[in-house]
């Protein structure tokens, strides 16, 4: 790619996941800024992620076409935040998940970027309508979600604003998967988007299972790695509902429809998730499986990862999201 066609990305913040969602832009081949407030992170960032990517490349798991060395010369640090967005087309936001933040972060940044800079969140847990509501122009803002870690869990949620132009969202979807990540498009925006929905779903059944004595804590989580989540990492709820009955979809709910609604009705209250006897017993029972320790709980951090990363390379190569 010539400088002259380069494209600039900002990243707002140096934690975890700024830093993935920089590696995730250098592996396009885009030119990142990465800024912290903080004097001195964005460059140890930066070097951080250098290793990262000498060890990516080293395990044959680097993304995208470039070397690691040619990755890492597309990325530099800046404790300056006019010097970091100056001729930035993106800004990606990662900073600590409090409103007030962010809220003063984007105000700073709009009076340092032009009117079609897009300005993404990376919030979680935060509705655009709120994070973006001290924003001037907010028809180029929206959210831009991804999945810990991103670099191997390449979904990303997109939810706009009410006013975000749809050329905006069209812009962050063409980026995104050009990066290699795979983008969903929220038509509006909704507390939890859908991940966090979907998966709000799936933690209160479990924990009422375990709860009510039906299953403990360890066959409940196979009942997803070995089971539901072995389907679902290829295939969505409403694809295998498809799959599963002779005429599809429609036919699937007819034989099964009364049964979903039947269980669906029995499910108990919303969980008490602390400060309950059920409660403690649940994080106790996690605890004799995984202890909460920091070191205990990096190493299995890091087999997820590990295994994270074979599970992408696989969906690689199988064409995994078509």
């Amino acid at each position: 790619m010539s400088s002259s066609d380069m494209k600039i990305i900002t990243v707002i913040g140096s934690g975890l996941i700024g830093r993935s969602w920089a590696m995730v832009f250098v592996s396009g081949g885009y030119s990142v800024k990465i800024y912290d407030n903080q004097p001195g992170e964005s460059a140890k960032a930066v070097v951080e992620i250098g290793k990262q990517l000498e060890e990516l490349q080293e395990a044959k798991m680097l993304r995208g076409q470039l070397t690691a060395t040619q990755q890492l010369a597309l990325l530099s640090g800046h404790d300056e935040l006019a010097e970091a967005l100056q001729g930035a087309f993106f800004v990606q936001e990662c900073v600590f998940e409090q409103l007030e933040v962010k809220q003063s972060v984007f105000r700073d940044i709009e009076r340092l970027v032009g009117e079609d800079v897009v300005l993404s969140s990376s919030t979680s847990c935060l509705v655009p309508s709120k994070v973006f509501s001290t924003v001037q122009n907010r028809s180029r803002c929206l959210v831009s979600h991804p999945v810990n870690p991103p670099y191997y869990v390449k979904l990303v949620e997109l939810v706009p604003h009410p006013e975000t132009a749809a050329a905006v969202v069209d812009t962050a979807h063409s980026l995104m998967t050009k990066v290699g990540q795979a983008p969903v498009r929220l038509v509006k925006e909704i507390d939890g988007f859908a991940l966090n929905r979907v998966q709000a779903a799936v933690i209160a059944e479990s924990w009422r299972l375990v709860q009510d004595g039906v299953i403990s804590v360890k066959d409940i989580d196979l009942v997803m790695s070995e089971g539901l989540g072995m389907r679902y990492a290829f295939i969505g709820p409403m694809e295998t509902m498809h799959l599963n009955a002779p005429a599809g979809l429609e036919d699937y709910m007819k034989r099964y429809g009364d049964g979903i609604r039947r269980m669906l009705t029995s499910f108990g209250p919303v969980p008490d998730f602390s400060g309950t006897e059920g409660a403690r017993r649940i994080v106790d029972e996690m605890s004799q499986l995984v202890p909460s320790e920091r070191r205990h709980l990096s190493a299995r951090v890091e087999r997820r990862d590990q295994l994270l990363m074979g599970l992408a390379k696989l969906k690689k190569d199988h064409g995994g999201h078509e």
